[in-house]
């Protein structure tokens, strides 16, 4: 389409030419004949006819510049990195490129880019640039992510016209979360299962020594103990070895996911944050640690998103649901919406609950109570990082100690029902509390 600027070219320079006319003076044709002149090229170079209707294509491709089994052995074994408003150093980075194909005769390209997190740019370029160009966006954020996106129109000669902004292009990645080793694993007041590693107090094959009995019908002879039936020195009397049984737990993983703030609190309200972790990256990490750690030694693992209930998976065994369990783990995004759960999910008999969340409202510690009323014991694990208010003004930090306040109201309340508190952001605080979490928690 032709712009306002081809237009007026042409009117300062018929004015030009008039003026000079009248005046009987060179200098206003000196300014209206070259602005004539542009015009007329201008008009020559539009786009043809059948070029019209057609629309500027724009491609991306990203590609990982560490190889993903390179990525997890580096968060693996990368442990005192420095860090940056919360951004850990030498994380891996994306590569993309990006390719503008001009389907006129443009003499600049004007692309609208944003990459990862940051503020859409605009830029001019050349048609032989915008072919091919490169960005690199390093990974902040796990789980679902728009990498980048572009959007480019064709501008002719002067600004004399302008298309239509081509269809614009994105490129999404799903990043899986770190995932921290657990060695100590809270368990629930009772064993249910049947199967699994965890010694329970019933009698059964595969646990601990648990007494020495008399052999009754149904008990098997590979049981029988031949040295305290020698010394029992009793007649037509055997003695069994009995043992306890094996058994199982159910982990629930409720994963409080309706809002995603970072410790930088000035960024709260912003449309475009800076780089930094989040308290759903943190989520995500405790989630996926909990959920590899529980499955390795067979317990049964679901999960619930309180941010929607699309995405609820009942606790159950096996390799093919603990992928089902990350999948969704991975997919956990925030919605930016108050959804409100108007009846509490349905959890197993005696299973053990882990509430993630910030704790910035009521919803998720209502349930953790409610849920904890029920007879399950309950761990409300603190996603919230660190604060920092260093760029808030007055007024904001008085509204952050209001906030503050209100939290740490609504986590003594929990304390006072009975329900566990964990942090897991700080590395020290987290290994002394599932330490002290799989020490005191199961009742014998």
């Amino acid at each position: 389409m032709l712009s306002a600027a081809l237009a007026g070219a042409v009117v300062v320079g018929l004015l030009g030419l008039v003026a000079a006319f009248a005046m009987s003076r060179p200098e206003p044709a000196l300014v209206g004949a070259p602005l004539l002149l542009a015009a007329a090229l201008a008009w020559d170079r539009r786009p043809a006819a059948g070029a019209q209707d057609a629309t500027t294509r724009t491609t991306l491709a990203a590609e990982s510049t560490l190889a993903p089994e390179a990525a997890e052995a580096r968060d693996a074994t990368e442990t005192t990195d420095a860090t940056e408003n919360g951004v850990r150093a030498g994380r891996p980075t994306l590569l993309v490129r990006i390719a503008v194909a001009a389907v006129r005769r443009p003499d600049a390209v004007q692309l609208r880019l944003e990459l990862g997190e940051r503020a859409p740019v605009d830029v001019l370029l050349t048609p032989r640039a915008a072919a091919g160009l490169t960005a690199r966006v390093p990974i902040v954020h796990s789980g679902r992510q728009r990498v980048a996106a572009a959007q480019a129109r064709e501008v002719g000669a002067d600004a004399s016209w302008a298309s239509e902004p081509g269809e614009r292009a994105e490129v999404e990645r799903v990043v899986r979360p770190r995932r921290r080793p657990v060695r100590a694993l809270p368990l629930p007041a009772r064993l249910l299962g049947l199967t699994g590693q965890h010694v329970s107090t019933r009698p059964g094959d595969g646990g601990e020594f648990r007494d020495v009995d008399l052999f009754h019908p149904g008990d098997r002879l590979r049981r029988i103990d031949w040295r305290a039936t020698a010394r029992a020195g009793r007649a037509g009397e055997l003695y069994v070895r009995r043992t306890t049984a094996t058994s199982d737990a159910a982990i629930h993983l409720v994963v409080d996911a309706r809002d995603d703030l970072s410790g930088v609190v000035a960024d709260w309200s912003r449309a475009h944050p800076r780089p930094a972790v989040s308290s759903l990256d943190v989520a995500r990490e405790a989630a996926a640690s909990l959920a590899v750690a529980y499955a390795a030694v067979g317990d049964r693992v679901g999960f619930d998103d309180l941010g929607g209930a699309q995405r609820v998976l009942p606790p159950r065994a096996g390799a093919r649901h603990r992928e089902r369990v990350l999948r969704a783990i991975d997919l956990t995004t925030a919605t930016g919406t108050l959804y409100t759960r108007v009846r509490s999910p349905r959890l197993s008999p005696g299973a053990l609950v882990f509430v993630l969340s910030t704790f910035l409202d009521d919803q998720p510690a209502t349930l953790a109570l409610t849920w904890r009323a029920a007879g399950h014991r309950v761990i409300a694990v603190d996603v919230l990082p660190p604060r920092d208010g260093r760029d808030l003004t007055a007024r904001d930090r008085w509204a952050l100690r209001t906030v503050e306040l209100e939290r740490r109201l609504r986590l003594g309340r929990l304390q006072s029902g009975g329900v566990e508190l964990m942090p897991w952001a700080d590395a020290s605080g987290r290994e002394a509390a599932l330490r002290a979490l799989a020490g005191g928690g199961r009742r014998r």
